[in-house]
């Protein structure tokens, strides 16, 4: 029975939570979804307050009974000053960012203050901690929230927590906020082996252009995975030097980068090299397009176009979390990572 309720137990607590605090981008802070509770120190210092009453009434000293009272006194003060701290306040999420997977994704976030001055905030999302010093009433200050993602997809903190324990530290009130809009993780970049796309641009079909008839083409240093096709191979006998002619460096011409040109390899892997490419494409400034299972992305350059890109591999075959769902770290599950012919298996039965 109580291995039930303990297994039971946080779960309710969530759930009350979460009735009690829906998801909304905009949240002002009230009497309704305000919490305060003593900390450490305000334990212990209640503790000593007792103490104290206990002494003064077992010896009837009345010097005692005056600091214990007004030591009460000044707790009870300090209650008020905390919830107040926060009363009023309006916490509103300004952007959502976007980031490569395993790196802090940036949530923009606007604190702003009722009638009275804010003072010591904290924020704090996934053990991402950031102070805010002062607000003063009426005013606004924008606060930049690290929030850490693991996999590919849509990153939604589950929730963002304001805390204060002005003026004292005896006391803390906190508040969350339970975001609805998801920021948007790009899969981390892998460098890409040498693989042709088999789409027609329309033009000539990468994997139909000849090594000899190209003038445009780049040649650079061998690479483990390149093509024996594509060797310098005269070049090699001559100045015994393992150049590679790179043909998708030629920027007269659209190029595509195929999700199907590594065939065998793993689908996030895949997603992998192609984040890598959409990236060396666009410092290099060439054109090229992205084509997906399910989505085309017409050949184009410019920074906005890797953009464009990235968000596409990055969202490819996810599902945007549900109001009321938590989704920590991306959409995925980590076993999704290592068998995705199997989930998409289970997913057609």
């Amino acid at each position: 029975m109580s291995r039930l309720i303990r297994s039971r137990f946080p779960n309710w607590i969530n759930n009350w939570i979460n009735r009690r605090i829906p998801r909304a981008d905009v949240q002002v802070l009230t009497q309704r979804n305000l919490f305060i509770l003593p900390t450490a120190a305000g334990v212990v210092f209640g503790l000593l307050l007792l103490i104290m009453l206990l002494t003064g009434i077992n010896y009837q000293n009345s010097l005692i009974y005056l600091v214990t009272f007004l030591l009460g006194a000044v707790f009870v003060g300090a209650m008020h000053q905390t919830h107040r701290n926060l009363s009023g306040l309006e916490l509103t999420l300004v952007q959502a960012g976007e980031g490569f997977a395993g790196d802090d994704v940036i949530f923009r976030l606007r604190v702003a203050a009722g009638k009275d001055d804010a003072i010591a905030l904290t924020l704090s999302g996934d053990e991402r901690e950031v102070p805010v010093a002062h607000v003063p009433a009426g005013q606004s200050a924008d606060v930049s929230l690290p929030v850490p993602s693991v996999f590919r997809g849509y990153l939604r903190p589950d929730r963002i927590r304001i805390e204060t324990r002005f003026p004292f530290g005896l006391l803390k009130a906190w508040t969350w906020m339970r975001p609805v809009a998801s920021a948007v993780v790009f899969p981390r970049p892998i460098v890409a082996p040498e693989a042709i796309s088999a789409v027609d641009d329309g033009e000539q079909t990468a994997s139909s252009r000849s090594p000899e008839g190209n003038d445009h083409a780049e040649l650079r240093p061998w690479r483990d995975g390149d093509m024996s096709q594509r060797v310098m191979w005269k070049r090699f006998a001559r100045s015994g030097q393992m150049v590679v002619a790179d043909w998708e460096a030629d920027k007269g011409s659209p190029h595509w980068l195929d999700f199907n040109a590594f065939a065998g390899t793993d689908h996030e892997l895949r997603l992998g090299y192609l984040s890598w490419l959409v990236l060396e494409r666009s410092k290099s400034g060439a054109r090229f397009g992205l084509n997906l299972p399910g989505q085309v992305i017409d050949p184009d350059s410019g920074p906005a176009h890797a953009t464009r890109c990235l968000r596409a591999l990055a969202v490819w075959g996810e599902e945007k979390p549900r109001d009321t769902s938590a989704a920590q770290h991306g959409s995925r599950k980590r076993a999704d990572i290592h068998k995705p012919e199997e989930a998409t298996l289970g997913a057609q039965l």
